[in-house]
């Protein structure tokens, strides 16, 4: 796919790509072999993420690679579209999961489907796999420490691949897709959570929020066939698979916790055929990018009873349960012009309150004292009806568009303040939502499923230590008392 693009790219994107790829060879490889050779491996850094200077506002960019933020000729079209800060979005989307989860397949298969859609995609292969096959065997484990220079070597190699595609389609200037073979967090499955943080900020001046959440906008977890598709597990399609099917279910559950946190987190299991299992895959990724799509809901809502809602998840949730708080502000924006016209209705005749926009800030909160702050990041979401159907889009952005969008916010509506819980359950993603303000006592249990086809309902197995009072229906009285764009009006 990338030697088919080089053909017909650019000077100035070819540019870019050499750049990046030549820096890689320069620095990563080059650290790993003095860690294994030297009785005393020097401290290994690279460059810190800058979070606050990416050129897209649709993911954040680690400039690990040295590629300047500035265009290079400085006239060309690809020189423009690189220093555009409002150019067509690129996603940076995650494929992961456990062995034998169908990874391969469906990194081909969203490709080819985006690419006939007319987007511009770009696979990152996955680093660890690369390097193996490249010779990095397991002998150099033998020397002791060089776990953690292993997985930097891995992290620096995906993290610059995802960077030079980044910039490449940024240049590019159409609507793109980065989709990436793993990411950042499948290498805390075998370094360890603790460990892998404390490496972040010692040797890269970074944390987990900054390489998990602003990074990526989208993780979508394949479960292994393992689990619940036994019969089709299978390690000749791999030759650096080895595990059995035991193993495998392990590796799953390890890295489906990784993820944990990331607010657009999708674990696709194997409760339909895989062709099934595909397909929700595809339809969950047209959701996000604004395809017309067959999921009519991704998201059911269940009521918490306000007299037992998790203030405390530590005294309610199993230990089993790993979860992740957060604090989030979202803050609705003016309508434009041509969405509040007079008329009550957009150019489309759509109603004009069924068209808005928002931004928000999620600060993740220390498990440890339930009220430090350990990151921040920042969202655009972009809200319109077509055709009855109801469409969102969500970009990251930075902290600066943040503070720049919320000088244009709403002053018709309160700026929403929740408490927010996410955990996994039997293979399904929740978010516990607790209002703060400008309401208190309501707690909704948002459930990240699909509906069925034949009858459109949604199939939820709740957890049985929540206490939950009924599921809330998509009609205008519940939208209306639990709803945060209805709560959030003042002269409601």
């Amino acid at each position: 796919f990338f030697f088919a693009w080089h053909s017909r790219a650019s000077l100035h994107q070819r540019e870019i790509v050499s750049i990046s790829l030549a820096s890689l060879q320069s620095d990563s490889f080059q650290t790993l072999v003095i860690a294994h050779h030297q009785p005393k491996p020097a401290v290994y850094t690279i460059e810190k993420i800058m979070s606050e200077t990416t050129p897209n506002p649709s993911s954040t960019t680690t400039t690990a690679s040295d590629v300047p933020n500035t265009s290079y000729g400085g006239g060309t079209e690809a020189d423009v579209n690189f220093s555009n800060p409002q150019g067509p979005p690129v996603f940076r989307f995650v494929m992961t999961g456990g062995p034998c989860g169908g990874k391969t397949t469906a990194l081909a298969r969203v490709f080819s489907f985006l690419r006939e859609r007319g987007f511009e995609v770009i696979t990152c292969p996955e680093a660890y796999t690369l390097l193996v096959s490249n010779g990095m065997s397991a002998h150099l484990f033998s020397t002791p420490g060089m776990d953690t220079y292993i997985q930097s070597a891995v992290l620096d190699t995906q993290m610059t691949l995802e960077d030079s595609v980044q910039n490449v389609l940024k240049a590019r200037g159409k609507p793109s897709v980065i989709l990436c073979d793993r990411g950042s967090m499948d290498g805390t499955v075998y370094m360890g959570q603790e460990k892998f943080a404390k490496y972040l900020l010692e040797s890269r001046k970074t944390d987990i929020v900054q390489v998990r959440d602003n990074r990526y906008d989208a993780i979508f977890h394949l479960v292994t066939a393992a689990d619940g598709a036994l019969n089709y597990y299978s390690l000749d399609n791999n030759a650096v698979r080895t595990e059995t099917p035991e193993q495998a279910i392990e590796v799953d559950r390890k890295t489906q916790k990784a993820w944990v946190g990331h607010p657009h987190l999708y674990v696709i299991d194997n409760s339909t055929d895989f062709e099934g299992k595909m397909s929700r895959l595809v339809d969950v990724i047209c959701k996000i990018v604004g395809l017309p799509s067959n999921l009519k809901r991704r998201s059911a809502k269940f009521l918490l009873q306000p007299s037992s809602l998790p203030l405390d998840p530590a005294q309610i949730f199993p230990p089993d349960i790993d979860y992740q708080l957060f604090d989030v502000e979202k803050v609705y924006l003016q309508r434009s012009p041509s969405t509040s016209s007079s008329s009550g209705e957009d150019d489309n005749g759509n109603s004009s309150d069924e068209n808005y926009g928002f931004v928000r800030k999620r600060n993740v909160i220390d498990l440890k004292d339930g009220t430090s702050i350990l990151g921040t990041t920042f969202q655009l979401t972009t809200v319109t009806m077509s055709g009855g159907e109801m469409i969102e889009q969500k970009r990251i952005i930075s902290e600066r568009e943040y503070l720049t969008a919320v000088m244009s916010r709403d002053t018709s509506r309160h700026v929403i303040e929740q408490r927010r819980i996410s955990f996994l359950y039997k293979l399904q993603s929740f978010t516990i939502h607790i209002y703060k303000q400008p309401v208190a006592h309501i707690g909704v249990l948002h459930a990240q499923v699909e509906a069925k086809e034949s009858s459109g309902e949604q199939d939820v197995e709740l957890p049985p230590f929540l206490k939950v009072e009924r599921q809330l229906l998509n009609s205008e009285q519940d939208e209306s008392m639990y709803g945060a764009y209805s709560i959030s009006r003042i002269d409601k």
